[in-house]
């Protein structure tokens, strides 16, 4: 049986499928750059905007802004995570370095632009998570990715051009536009990907979307190094590279078909679904998925419009919505990102000559692991694989503060604290980084899933927001206990994981919806059920 679907599995890998996921998670590669892109130039940048703003004389920031491996001047901080820099600041009189008249107000305007250039891109996805179902419905789905497109490269331009004009409202503008793109393509992609892929496929066609985010993330931290484009002469060539993915995306959906199901469900449009489905499956006979559609149809025809408000007050996609909800918060407070600001300090610690090495090479392995998780999540699951990365994660978590606690008593715990970072990044990309971003999509059928996926959207995008505003002030009160807090997070979100999270692997988005029906019984007994009810239909 495994065999035969496998065979299946292949027959319907098209080329014109491949080039439609690849172009339509290029969305997602953008959202990874410009995720990790703000990072690198942080020292360059701020430094350009303290001349721009005159906190800082000339001479002074061309000599910090030059300096490759020499001490940081206490102006601009070597290691702070990027939300929330700590800045001081200083004024000249007839060339003398002498302090302003008000040091700490020059401190908190620059702080402040910093911060607005680094979070203004989670708010900007936060606010047009919302219009994603309207647009997706409205034009379609690869005219609306095709449309908002534009946003990302407008927004790329403004940041390459950053030099020729106030710097710091380029920026915060550029990165502004680019997370309206990020926040409308993040839930086009993983509806549209959803909907082409054969059910065979889904899940594993599915974590490419996390793929695309650490290859995006991995790539800007690549260039960011100081001797190719994270210096002062080139850091707006780097905020605005992925103008040329955006460029890129926008050709190539030129060549994709719209989603099938778009079209025959929301449209009504039969012949065109067939030839949609036919050129996504070259000669395999489309009725059978015709079929599925039609029912899925009139199941949605049964129901009246499904806003985002029923999402919450229906009974009938109460469970389905809370799981949504619950996966997008658990990727975001699990500590990843926390993982990420901490490593270079960590590495620092250990002895490690270049730590900005060491975290590229954390990149690496965030970027391998995610593409294991393309072939485990059709073999072992999306339920199994999250419930395993969960775990792994929580024992990280445990050994890294073990490691910190520990690490001014014994130098070698500083190790411990090495392999505990590489071990939770492993962990995240096996089950918690991928699964979050296309599970939503197979929890609900046609009806309801534009305003599933653009809650989920914007959950993921506040608490985005949450852990890159408020990380610092924690480990500062915290201290190294501050990954316990992630480790009692994680045990909430395995419990979670465990008692409510059903299997979607090999499941019909209509039988996927029959779990959350069976509302009396527990979630693992509806999980075992559906999987007796698949393993029948194959």
């Amino acid at each position: 049986m495994e065999k035969k679907s496998k065979m299946q599995a292949e027959k319907h890998l098209t080329g014109t499928l491949v080039l439609s996921v690849f172009t339509a998670v290029l969305g997602f590669f953008q959202y990874g750059y410009s995720l990790g892109v703000i990072n690198a130039p942080q020292k360059v940048i701020e430094a350009h905007y303290a001349r721009v703003l005159g906190i800082v004389p000339m001479d002074r920031l061309a000599t910090n802004a030059s300096e490759e491996d020499g001490p940081v001047p206490s102006t601009i901080p070597s290691t702070v995570p990027s939300t929330v820099p700590s800045t001081g600041a200083w004024g000249s009189t007839e060339g003398m370095l002498v302090p302003p008249e008000d040091p700490a107000a020059s401190s908190h305007v620059l702080t402040m632009f910093w911060s607005l250039s680094v979070s203004v891109f989670a708010i900007g996805g936060m606010v047009s998570s919302f219009t994603v179902g309207w647009i997706g419905d409205r034009l379609g789905r690869v005219k609306a990715m095709l449309v908002v497109n534009v946003l990302s490269i407008v927004g790329n331009l403004l940041m390459g051009l950053a030099k020729f004009g106030p710097s710091h409202i380029l920026i915060i503008a550029g990165r502004a536009i680019t997370g309206l793109y990020c926040g409308l393509s993040s839930g086009l992609v993983p509806m549209y990907v959803s909907e082409v892929s054969p059910t065979a496929l889904r899940g594993a066609l599915g974590t490419l979307h996390q793929l695309a985010i650490v290859t995006g993330i991995l790539i800007s931290q690549v260039l960011g190094l100081d001797f190719l484009l994270g210096n002062d002469e080139m850091w707006p060539l780097l905020l605005g590279l992925s103008g040329v993915a955006a460029l890129l995306q926008f050709f190539l959906l030129l060549l994709c078909p719209e989603s099938p199901r778009y079209l025959y469900i929301k449209l009504g449009k039969v012949e065109e679904a067939k030839k949609s489905l036919k050129r996504l499956r070259g000669n395999c006979d489309p009725m059978k998925e015709i079929a599925e559609m039609e029912k899925e149809k009139q199941e949605a025809a049964s129901e009246k419009k499904v806003s985002i408000g029923q999402l919450f007050t229906s009974s009938k996609y109460r469970q389905a919505v809370i799981v949504a909800l619950m996966v997008q918060i658990s990727q975001q407070f699990s500590g990843i990102n926390a993982i990420f600001y901490y490593s270079t300090n960590i590495f620092e610690r250990a002895g490690v000559d270049q730590p900005v090495y060491a975290t590229i090479g954390v990149g690496v392995v965030n970027t391998v692991f995610t593409v294991i998780s393309v072939f485990l999540v059709e073999k072992a699951g999306r339920r199994s694989l999250f419930l395993a990365g969960l775990m792994g994660m929580l024992l990280s978590a445990v050994a890294m503060t073990v490691g910190l606690v520990l690490l001014s008593q014994f130098a070698w715990m500083s190790y411990v604290s090495m392999i505990a970072i590489f071990l939770f990044v492993i962990f995240f990309e096996v089950g918690p980084g991928p699964i979050p971003w296309f599970i939503v999509a197979e929890l609900f059928s046609q009806g309801p899933r534009p305003a599933a996926i653009a809650i989920a959207g914007f959950c993921n995008w506040a608490c985005n927001f949450i852990v890159g505003m408020c990380f610092q002030y924690i480990a500062d009160l915290c201290g190294s206990y501050v990954f316990v807090i992630f480790a009692v997070l994680l045990l909430v979100f395995l419990l979670f994981a465990y008692l409510k999270v059903p299997e979607t692997k090999g499941k019909s988005f209509e039988e996927i919806a029959a779990v959350f029906r069976r509302k009396k019984l527990p979630a693992k007994t509806m999980t075992e059920l559906e999987e007796l009810r698949g393993g029948e239909v194959a």
